[in-house]
């Protein structure tokens, strides 16, 4: 952002990078995640209030541990080291000695604080912290005190006050930490200084601003699908340049019931013009006979770009592509081991080949999932758009476990909608992250009126979650669970028993596929 202080966490590959982000984002400070290796001339161009070393696997006696440039700590500005950032700070300073701790420590435990800083004003003289680690301090680095212990870390905390450095063995980012956000919150605005200048209000005014100067007033194409991103990103572009924008919605057929007229009820109320374009033969047909997942998605990505270009044929002279990326997906492009296995490939397609001669325009590419909501509840958007749950680019096509037909869709679908239709009756809909059904390719016997029965089962799935990265199965009341359950064996034919997925992520995805 222009003119925004910054704060920089330098990523040593911990789980957790993006909450520490998040959480100092929520304290109204904006904050930037690069990886470990991020060059000194970088850094310095940037200007950051304050650093934050993340945590991470590695340990820093190892020959291969990740290190950042040592020039870091001649910038002069503050720095916060966290687990193995903080064992980093004390490897890498004047007599300071890391080894194998004799005792692991992973889970809660409770902490002690031997010296009230700034760091931890307005937390108690004890509470409770969030360890993960199997190396110890075991020689302070010159210049440092210890702040804090537990009983297993004689040193589970340090400060150098006079350089502003600072060391946690626990980390602070994570909801099993006590008064997680009071430390970070103490972090940068007493230690650093930052101003709450990081308001939701105030990215739009500024990236109202970027878009007009940098489209000059030529066409922007945005392909909607009616999930809080696109929609976010439409109208924000809507406000910015009026009738510059050109809105495209492919219907590829793997909708929910009733889904295209509701996305297209939504961007009418929000004055938002839309070509709607209904592939769905040209979707099916893609797929036709194919079971792989992955085949899947390619093949539906593949037919989505070929929709797309047809479509700029009818559409006129465009200028710029606008694409919803979002910071997670920023951060992954630049992991800091490189690129991670294929698990599988994005939910959401929209790969474009690279011979479409478009400028891009990602004006969302700064924020996190939570931090788009609010900009969208800034451009009032309605809370049914932005409460939507995540729903995959690919739609029902990869919750068919199997070949995908017509009547496998049409069966899913009417699964799908007795399921959400219940879970919104028991006013729990907003209380689960994402909730889905799936048709499994596995036929199971049943009884119905005295005759016996072969069909399909279908699964429910539910999780709560933050921020989809992890995610446990949701608590729905046993009695709504079997309200459902009843209702989707008696009301969907080809349907004759119901399983309710209790697995979390991880080790299980979301998506079944």
């Amino acid at each position: 952002m222009i003119n925004q202080e910054t704060i920089i966490v330098l990523d040593f590959g911990s789980q957790y990078t993006q909450l520490i982000a998040r959480h100092i984002r929520e304290q109204a400070v904006y904050c930037e995640i690069h990886p470990y290796h991020l060059s000194i001339e970088k850094l310095s161009s940037i200007n950051p209030k304050g650093i934050v070393f993340s945590g991470g696997p590695a340990s820093v006696y190892a020959d291969s541990s990740p290190l950042p440039d040592h020039r870091i700590f001649e910038l002069g500005i503050p720095i916060l080291g966290i687990c193995y950032g903080m064992q980093l700070i004390t490897f890498l300073s004047q007599n300071g000695k890391v080894h194998p701790a004799s005792k692991r420590e992973f889970g809660s435990s409770d902490i002690s604080i031997d010296q009230q800083i700034e760091l931890f004003s307005g937390l108690p003289k004890s509470f409770q912290v969030w360890m993960s680690h199997g190396d110890r301090i075991d020689a302070l680095p010159d210049g440092f005190k210890t702040i804090a212990h537990t009983h297993n870390s004689p040193t589970a905390a340090m400060a150098d006050l006079t350089r502003n450095f600072y060391g946690l063995q626990f980390h602070p980012e994570v909801v099993h930490s006590q008064d997680n956000n009071l430390i970070l919150s103490n972090f940068v605005h007493r230690i650093c200084g930052c101003q709450d200048n990081w308001t939701m209000s105030s990215f739009i005014s500024e990236a109202i601003n970027q878009i007009k100067s940098s489209t000059q007033g030529e066409r922007v194409l945005c392909a909607v699908s009616g999930g809080v991103d696109s929609t976010v990103l439409a109208t924000l572009l809507k406000k910015a340049i009026g009738d510059q924008l050109v809105c495209i919605f492919v219907n590829n057929g793997f909708l929910r019931e009733g889904e295209p007229d509701q996305v297209m009820q939504t961007f009418n109320q929000l004055n938002i013009k839309v070509n709607y374009v209904d592939a769905t033969d040209r979707f099916l047909a893609s797929i036709d006979k194919i079971s792989d997942p992955e085949l899947k998605r390619k093949r539906i990505g593949n037919t989505f770009i070929e929709v797309f270009t047809d479509e700029l044929e009818t559409v006129g002279q465009i200028g710029f592509l606008a694409q919803g990326t979002l910071y997670p997906d920023v951060i992954e492009s630049v992991s800091t081991k490189g690129p991670s296995a294929t698990i599988k490939t994005h939910h959401n397609v929209g790969g474009l080949p690279e011979n479409l001669s478009f400028n891009l325009v990602e004006p969302l590419r700064e924020l996190f999932k939570d931090e788009v909501r609010k900009v969208g509840n800034e451009l009032n958007i309605p809370a049914s758009a932005l409460g939507r749950h995540p729903f995959p680019g690919p739609g029902l096509a990869i919750r068919i476990l199997g070949e995908v037909t017509r009547e496998s869709l049409d069966i899913l679908r009417s699964v799908d909608k007795i399921f959400i239709d219940e879970i919104r009756q028991a006013n729990l809909y907003d209380e689960i992250w994402q909730a889905l059904s799936v048709l499994l390719p596995v036929k199971s016997v049943g009884v119905m009126g005295d005759e016996r029965t072969y069909e399909n089962v279908a699964a429910l799935r539910a999780v709560t979650s933050t921020d989809g990265m992890t995610a446990d199965w949701a608590r729905i009341p046993q009695d709504i669970l079997a309200n459902i359950s009843n209702r989707i064996i008696n009301e969907v034919r080809g349907i004759n028993r119901v399983v309710y997925d209790i697995s979390s992520k991880p080790p299980s995805t979301i998506e079944w596929e």
